[in-house]
């Protein structure tokens, strides 16, 4: 077995699992109850399944303009879904799209009550 058949079958691997892994996210998106698992569901095995998708196009490529394309959507990816993922659950926090009951710990809640008591009615 040749390195090219090596490196080929990791390649279809890493796109198999990675393309699995997003549409598990997709799935995800359907079926949780409320914003967080969502949210969770949207930016964690997204970014991963991309990035799986990524290292299985780098390692089909093998040319470095190619390669250095891929680690720059990565890097991109992983600077902005985070972000992403903190700025959506923010903003759906005061709307009640978040279920309390689900919240082990609720950090935001006083912060929720100072702002409202500051807010003329």
């Amino acid at each position: 077995m040749t390195l090219d058949a090596v490196l080929d079958a990791t390649a279809a691997v890493c796109l198999i699992a990675g393309a699995l892994l997003c549409v598990a996210a997709g799935v995800a998106l359907v079926r949780f109850p409320d914003l967080l698992a969502r949210m969770h569901a949207a930016a964690k095995p997204q970014v991963l399944g991309l990035l799986l998708v990524l290292l299985g196009c780098a390692l089909r490529l093998r040319t470095g303009v190619d390669i250095t394309t891929l680690v720059l959507v990565g890097v991109f990816q992983l600077a902005t879904a985070p972000v992403a993922a903190h700025m959506v659950g923010r903003a759906g926090y005061p709307h009640d799209e978040i279920r309390g009951d689900l919240l082990i710990t609720d950090e935001l809640a006083p912060h929720l009550d100072r702002i409202s008591a500051g807010r003329p009615s």
